[in-house]
Formats: C-alpha cells, structure tokens, sequence
C-alpha cells in the first residue's frame, strides 16, 4: 500500500512527465517517493526515477489521494485479462477510461509496434508492417487509428470507427459513419 505524498512529493508528482512518468526532484523526494511505492529508480544509467501505476493513478486523481488506511483502489477491468487490448469499436462492455491512463496504455502499445518493427527489419525501418501485424490485421489496424487520435464506435456502433476482418486476405475494413472522419482514417 503506498502512503500518501506530502505537499512537496505531491509538486513532484504533478510536475512529472505526462508519457514517460519521468519525475525531477531532490534526491530526497524522489527517495521518499520510492519508498512510498509511488516512484521507482530505473536500473541503467542515468538511473532517473519514474512514477509507479500508484503514482500515475495519484497524479491523473488530481485531488488529494485518499487517506492512509484506506485501501488501494482496484485495477480497471479490462476484456483481456489486465493485457492491453486495442478497441476495434462496437464492443459491449468496455470500461469507461478514455482518461490518461488509456492514453499512456494506447501511446505504449504503439511504441511497442513500432519497436517490434525495428527489431525485425534487417535495416531497422518502422515503415512496413511487421509478422504479428500481418497475423493480427484487426488489432494492428484498431491500434493505428487509437494511436492516431480516433475514437472507437461505443455498443451502438454510430459515434466511431469499427474495424473488421474481410474476406480478401492481409486486408480490414474500417467503417466510420462520419465522412471527414473516414477520410483521415
């Protein structure tokens, strides 16, 4: 369970990076931040500190954090078991986390993609799409556009894109009701 952050810890929690969760602060905050579980030390050089899940959910509260004793709240349910999963629209149970949390969620999976294609081209490109993308049209695609900035449809399927397998091979359909948001798909 992590204690709550003083006033100061707290500056440093909001100050920190909104991707990375990269924090800047004395030695002795970022210390007490660790110790508190709401920051960790990365291993390599240059060793900078980094907000936990806790301290990402401290910071994205904005609010003061609940009191000590209080227990941590539970994780989001997720459709894939706590695995990140890209939303191809017109799912029906989808939790309702548009926040920023979703964001680093989406923002790290793309990063991941892109490494993976980095890693498996001789020449190091992000260009082309990589094997687990050719295996996973529907997901990569989903991904691509969450990444881009598009919203996925809700249950009803009208206020967004939903992408689906078709018949012709290495190829996915994306439908978006509104034009102007189809075309920059």
């Amino acid at each position: 369970m992590a204690l709550s952050p003083t006033p100061a810890q707290r500056r440093v929690i909001d100050a920190a990076d909104p991707t990375t969760g990269r924090l800047k602060g004395s030695e002795t905050q970022l210390a007490a931040l660790v110790k508190r579980g709401l920051a960790f030390r990365h291993p390599r050089p240059p060793h900078d500190h980094f907000l936990t899940p806790a301290g990402h959910r401290i910071r994205d509260a904005g609010a003061e954090p609940d009191p000590p004793g209080s227990p941590e709240p539970a994780p989001a349910a997720d459709s894939g078991g706590g695995v990140f999963a890209a939303r191809v629209g017109g799912e029906e149970d989808v939790p309702d986390d548009d926040g920023p949390a979703r964001l680093r969620e989406v923002r790290g999976a793309w990063q991941g993609l892109l490494e993976l294609r980095r890693m498996t081209r001789p020449d190091g490109s992000t260009e082309l799409p990589c094997a687990w993308e050719r295996t996973h049209l529907v997901r990569a695609a989903a991904l691509a556009l969450e990444a881009a900035g598009h919203r996925p449809a809700g249950p009803e399927g009208d206020d967004g894109y939903r992408v689906r397998a078709t018949p012709q091979p290495e190829a996915v359909a994306v439908h978006e009701p509104d034009d102007s948001a189809r075309r920059a798909c």
